[in-house]
């Protein structure tokens, strides 16, 4: 779990937290659509409200910043559904980085640029293995290390806030996939907000397929390499209790959200 927003602009070295311790509207249309899509994002451009509905006028969620705090990189949503107010203008539902975990708000499209990604991560929280899938194919599987009994690992939809890479020698390293999912026993942890994270095991060791943590997800160092090299801000990821449907070389739809 990581401690975001203590730990970037010092070379990581503190990266996560955890970490180190072992209106009437138009009808919404679904995002998703069948056969190996590409999954529907937005880059923001400027800070933003996300509202209860697709309304100026509905309730006030919370305002999301342009930027990461790790990384300063752009802030990229996952695009759950889209609608268009009584004005005619068009709002996202959006997945929300925070607590509560996998909430979502509604995000007026002005100010936002609209992206995909191919990419997809499932995490099995039971049988303790990570898949990742391109365009709806599995690509690679691999085992993890997931949250002891007392700090469980949050189960949700999730998605990457930002990848960072840690400095050489950096507990944790070499790289953190710093995730939207925060830990549902500690609220806080070394002045973090108690961010989960997919990491490396750079100073922490365990034995893969095993429950371990304090609440993040660990890959072995060509594991979590590989999803560096690959995988950026606003890929969904799912963790779960039970296998997922897929199989591989399979083509398919992503987890429905």
């Amino acid at each position: 779990m990581s401690s975001a927003a203590s730990a970037v602009r010092s070379s990581g070295a503190a990266l996560l937290a955890v970490v180190i311790s072992t209106g009437s509207t138009a009808g919404p249309a679904d995002a998703t659509t069948a056969g190996p899509v590409r999954s529907p994002t937005i880059t923001l451009s400027t800070s933003t409200d996300a509202r209860a509905a697709p309304s100026a006028t509905s309730r006030l969620l919370t305002r999301v910043p342009r930027k990461r705090p790790i990384t300063g990189t752009s802030t990229v949503l996952p695009v759950l559904r889209t609608a268009r107010d009584g004005s005619g203008h068009r709002w996202s539902q959006v997945l929300l980085p925070g607590r509560p975990n996998g909430a979502a708000g509604w995000i007026r499209d002005r100010g936002t640029r609209a992206t995909t990604t191919p990419w997809s991560i499932d995490i099995d929280r039971t049988a303790r293995d990570g898949t990742v899938l391109r365009l709806g194919r599995v690509v690679r599987r691999f085992p993890v290390i997931v949250g002891a009994h007392a700090t469980p690992t949050p189960t949700g939809r999730y998605f990457v806030e930002e990848t960072v890479r840690l400095t050489r020698g950096t507990v944790a390293g070499p790289f953190a996939l710093a995730l939207s999912a925060r830990s549902s026993v500690l609220q806080e942890f070394d002045r973090g907000p108690g961010q989960i994270a997919l990491h490396g095991r750079d100073g922490l060791g365990g034995t893969m397929r095993s429950a371990a943590s304090h609440g993040c997800v660990r890959l072995t160092d060509p594991d979590i390499r590989w999803l560096a090299d690959r995988i950026g801000p606003g890929v969904r990821v799912t963790i779960r209790t039970h296998p997922a449907a897929h199989a591989s070389g399979d083509r398919g739809r992503p987890p429905r959200w």
